[in-house]
């Protein structure tokens, strides 16, 4: 008998929200108590689904954490085994806490197992935006970028000149313009977006937040009236965006996405606050047509809502002329554009900002103040100053021509080597390609296999709000090489052939 199903274990009820969280925690304290022993092997996900009672894509899931973290390793073609050697951050078997019942103190919120996935969508990401693994050899998740070409040594020469320039006494060591952001990057932002975005702002319209993800928060804060108000939400879509408004006390709903974007015809009319990514949608990648936006504008005002856009990685375009974002002169009044330094920088940065209407921004500010003041001011005087200097628009430049590399190569063994499996969704935008499935795979399986050669590849069905209504993969071409993304599609292919 597997070792896995000879140890005691309390198996969540059928249809548990909370079953991942729960499985994960009691295999984790029984990997440190060695109750499973270093060397077991774990049977495969299939039989693990059948045990535990929950889905393939759960069981999936709980083995992902597991290698992730270092408490298990995969050997190629021979499956998942517990590992020898605990990966250094691994808690001790007495401070293994975690495992336990959450304390009935705690917000309820926070426990919900649609809110675990989406911070293991961050953890999932955090971990090897900068750093290879030895766990994920071949990285095609999508949002990584590669920080190797990232110009570090102008980055640190422009940072030390603005540090020196700093006022020495550490009551001055704030920023000159409260919370709302450093003028200079504020004013570096404003004209780096009108450049690469059409977005046209001043300086004033410009709010310096803690990363995209604070940013959504601000906007959840000041806008939802908890239990009142309607989200819209992408679906399939970004899954960490979802947080925040929850956590608000919105009434999420989830809209469906075409060829042409989010469809502004299922938007239900009681909706306030709409949430799109329409440049380059996440996860299919689908840029949202002229028409389509027109629609989306005009609906807003029609109906009193507004539109939060994300355009998260818009600097990256591909062989076609840019769609201006939503938030140009005519919408300013409907839009929150949220951007991010994260794809055309480094994401431990943490820097984002919101261009906010004018009826907005006091009340945004005042949110932003009532959590944590400012950013850290060196970090915004380097930025400001990288983009002052040139050095962003020359990163951006380089960064597109070797993105544009290796989305050709990626298309081209889509449409030649792959043809019988997937089709590529068109896209012009970004970092990350999406194929729908052809027939019906089982893509849990391919995954599985992939994870035991070391090849990481995210399918549809995670960035869904309920169960997968079209099926594929996802193709993240950031943290992936020319070399590492040709040994990693020749695994695929023989995962698919099998």
């Amino acid at each position: 008998m597997d070792p896995l199903f000879e140890i005691e274990l309390e198996l969540p009820a059928k249809g548990s929200r909370d079953a991942a969280r729960s499985l994960f925690e009691q295999l984790k304290a029984a990997i440190l108590d060695r109750r499973l022993t270093a060397g077991a092997k774990l049977p495969p996900t299939r039989k693990s689904a059948d045990f535990f009672g929950v889905s393939r894509n759960t069981a999936s899931e709980i083995y992902d954490r597991l290698l992730h973290e270092g408490y298990v390793v995969t050997r190629h073609g021979a499956g998942t085994y517990v590992a020898e050697t605990l990966s250094p951050h691994a808690p001790s078997p007495a401070t293994a806490r975690d495992a336990e019942p959450p304390d009935p103190r705690l917000n309820p919120f926070w426990l919900r197992a649609e809110v675990s996935d989406a911070l293991g969508f961050w953890r999932d990401h955090g971990a090897t935006a900068t750093l290879r693994t030895k766990t994920t050899a071949i990285d095609f998740r999508p949002a990584l970028v590669d920080s190797r070409l990232f110009p570090f040594d102008v980055f640190r020469r422009v940072s030390a000149k603005q540090l020196r320039g700093l006022e020495r006494k550490p009551a001055r060591f704030k920023s000159p313009q409260g919370n709302q952001g450093n003028y200079h990057l504020r004013a570096a932002i404003g004209k780096h977006i009108a450049l690469t975005r059409a977005v046209v702002c001043a300086p004033e319209d410009v709010l310096v937040t803690a990363g995209a993800q604070q940013a959504f928060d601000l906007i959840a804060r000041v806008l939802v009236t908890p239990g009142e108000t309607v989200v819209a939400i992408e679906d399939p879509g970004y899954p960490p965006m979802r947080v925040p408004f929850a956590a608000a006390g919105a009434k999420l709903v989830p809209v469906g996405i075409d060829e042409e974007g989010l469809i502004v015809d299922a938007l239900p009319a009681d909706v306030r606050v709409i949430c799109v990514c329409p440049s380059h949608q996440f996860p299919l990648g689908v840029t949202m047509s002229a028409r389509r936006r027109r629609a989306l504008v005009e609906f807003a005002r029609a109906r009193g809502a507004v539109i939060v856009e994300d355009d998260y990685d818009g600097e990256f375009r591909f062989g076609t002329s840019a769609l201006a974002a939503l938030r140009t002169a005519d919408a300013a009044d409907v839009v929150f554009y949220v951007g991010t330094f994260s794809k055309c920088m480094l994401p431990s940065l943490r820097l984002g900002f919101i261009v906010a209407p004018p009826w907005a921004l006091r009340t945004l500010i005042a949110a932003k103040n009532g959590l944590d003041w400012h950013c850290a001011v060196p970090v915004q005087l380097g930025v400001a100053a990288f983009i002052a200097e040139g050095h962003l628009t020359h990163h951006v430049r380089k960064m597109r021509a070797i993105y544009q590399r290796r989305r050709q190569l990626l298309l081209r063994a889509l449409h030649e080597d792959f043809a019988r499996w997937l089709e590529a969704i068109p896209s012009d935008y970004g970092m990350h390609i999406a194929a729908s499935v052809r027939g019906s795979p089982d893509l849990d399986a391919i995954a599985e296999r992939l994870r035991e050669r070391q090849v990481k590849l995210h399918t549809f069905g995670r960035y869904f709000c309920g169960p997968a209504t079209r099926h594929g993969l996802v193709f993240g071409c950031g943290a992936v090489d020319l070399p590492e993304m040709r040994r990693g599609l020749a695994v695929l292919r023989e995962a698919l052939s099998a």
